[in-house]
């Protein structure tokens, strides 16, 4: 039943409350805890039980860390990488160009500093090169090296990698498997379709992590010495959340461990990128995923490929501002480029009615770069997978994004199997892929298909959903503190979303031309709330007319830094007014 009886909120989203299990275990839970019942009513809804409650609240490193050894392959790459750091070995590391990739590269060529042994780093031109490693890059680089480091891309590129004949060549990855795996001295990969384990939803980084950790245990045998791995966490926590991996199991901890580092802003390169774009704060997982995270990713969607790794690994403080500032400025031009082809794809999509599984538009010139990101607003819009394409002549270039319950991974692999597509990969929830353009309307009924059969009841209604009601006296520091020790936030663990009903509107002000604040109350109390790009879409216009009608209102908790004072507010995501 739709929580407050709303089935069509102002964004036209229903809203859901929690079901009767839930409600039953937030009781039994509030009951056998001292914990508040807001907080009770997050952790029913994440499946944590009363006797697991406080290890929940409090992951370590130490308790959920897998064993890396059971990774296939893992300790056969790590003791070919060891001899190549204590051997001072000529080492090159291939890289994607996302953050994600970055974080993986600087992670090794941070490790490898230890031994003194500098890295040549490589990573390739998105629109020259695309995804993966190349013939062309890898022959290259076999020339000058003896050991050669895929991060983050090689699972799929057997062509490239079974050409070098002359080095060893080792894939750290997570991205999907196929049943064959190139041949090279190692291939290791949560998501190799051998692999027995649970760890599929690390991202790269905490797979090149994992294999750290695996060095250290070697090195700790024969009583050698080894790198501070803790330290080596943030990079860690900005993967997982940049490349939006589900926080759960030890993901949790890398975040909460990550985050920890980071503050001590030790990172010469994360340090500036803060400075330049004028973070005072403690850094969370919202700084990572929406701020530092899309300007890293911005030299490898638009500019220079290799700049977001050069700043994460950089150590001279001059040069770390110089890299910060012109990734600021390529995110201006990345979200810029952004907004003029979201306008145009997003027409297309909305018009379309012969894919009734999927979302999809392609578009001649369309820059590469920003294909992903325009995927996931087309994806936000519709709550349907969804796929935008660029093309370049005859061949176009996509990138798709997916919703719970569709493993778009599997369906694009599929699609290159039966020779739809020329290139094709990815993971259940973001995948890339090239096709020629006379394919390409077969190509997207045939995924439609795919994915229809994964998930036959597409709902495409929009819901959200509720945690708990709040009055707003209840909405303290303290609450907000209490929930964000059940974080961090994001895939697979949704941020707790409360409602305030019955509300006054006590003030309200455009800032700028997008964002909404407004001040609301009742008998209890008042609170601020902040709704950004509101005016994007009907909900700022219409409480610009609220007229003084009674409101619900819908959102997320957080604490907003103003002047050195902390004071709570809601982040509004939706409304709707009492009847």
């Amino acid at each position: 039943m739709s929580y407050l009886g709303i089935e069509k909120s102002i964004l036209a989203n229903e809203w859901i409350g929690p079901d009767p299990e839930q409600e039953r275990n937030q009781e039994k839970l509030f009951q056998e805890t001292d914990l508040p019942i807001e907080l009770c009513a997050v952790l029913s809804r994440l499946n944590v039980d009363s006797n697991s409650a406080a290890s929940y609240l409090d992951p370590t490193l130490r308790e959920l860390m897998p064993e890396p050894a059971k990774l296939k392959d893992m300790t056969k790459a790590a003791k070919r990488i060891l001899r190549a750091a204590k051997t001072g070995e000529k080492v090159a590391i291939f890289a994607d160009y996302d953050v994600d990739g970055g974080c993986s590269a600087a992670l090794l060529i941070d490790w490898f500093r230890f031994f003194n042994v500098e890295c040549t780093l490589y990573v390739p031109d998105r629109i020259k090169e695309g995804f993966g490693p190349n013939i062309e890059a890898l022959q290259l680089l076999e020339s000058a090296h003896s050991l050669i480091i895929c991060v983050d891309c090689g699972t799929l590129s057997h062509e490239a990698i079974e050409s070098v004949q002359t080095c060893d060549l080792i894939v750290l990855d997570h991205h999907l498997a196929n049943e064959n795996l190139p041949e090279c001295h190692a291939v290791v990969n949560p998501n190799r379709q051998d692999e027995i384990g649970n760890l599929s939803h690390l991202c790269a980084a905490a797979v090149i992590f994992l294999c750290l950790v695996e060095m250290r245990r070697l090195l700790r045998v024969s009583n050698e010495k080894s790198p501070d791995l803790i330290n080596m966490l943030d990079l860690v926590a900005l993967a997982t959340i940049a490349d939006v991996a589900p926080l759960i199991g030890v993901n949790r901890a890398f975040v909460r461990q990550g985050l920890k580092i980071l503050a001590q802003r030790k990172r010469v390169g994360l340090a500036a990128l803060s400075d330049q774009i004028k973070i005072d704060q403690t850094l969370s997982a919202y700084h990572l995923g929406f701020l530092l995270g899309p300007r890293i990713n911005a030299g490898g969607r638009i500019g220079k490929p290799d700049l977001g790794a050069q700043l994460l690994i950089s150590q001279d403080p001059h040069t770390a501002s110089a890299i910060a500032a012109r990734l600021d400025q390529l995110n201006t031009e990345r979200q810029e480029l952004e907004k003029q082809i979201k306008e145009m794809a997003l027409v297309q999509a909305m018009h379309r009615n012969d894919t009734d599984s999927l979302a999809w538009a392609a578009g001649d010139s369309w820059h590469p770069g920003v294909l992903g990101i325009v995927a996931s607003r087309i994806k936000e819009t519709t709550n349907l997978p969804s796929v935008v394409i660029g093309f370049n002549g005859a061949i176009g270039k996509g990138s798709g994004r997916s919703i719970s319950g569709v493993d778009l991974g599997f369906a694009i692999q599929k699609l290159v199997s039966e020779g739809l597509l020329i290139t094709g990969g990815g993971h259940k929830m973001a995948v890339g892929l090239s096709l020629v353009k006379e394919n390409l309307e077969k190509a997207m009924y045939r995924l439609n298909e795919i994915i229809k059969k994964q998930h036959n009841l597409i709902d495409r209604t929009p819901k959200i959903k509720i945690d708990a009601l709040l009055l707003p006296s209840a909405a303290t520091l303290e609450l907000v503190e209490l929930l964000n020790s059940a974080g961090p936030y994001g895939p697979g663990a949704k941020a707790p979303t409360f409602v305030f009903a019955n509300m006054q509107i006590n003030f309200l002000k455009r800032i700028g031309t997008d964002h909404l604040k407004i001040r609301f109350g009742d008998h209890s109390g008042s609170l601020d709330a902040i709704s950004f790009k509101a005016f994007d879409n009907n909900l700022g216009q219409v409480l610009e007319n609220h007229n003084g009608r009674l409101v619900h209102l819908c959102g997320k908790l957080d604490i907003n830094h103003w002047r050195g004072k902390r004071n709570v507010q809601l982040r509004l995501e939706d409304a709707q007014f009492a009847i």
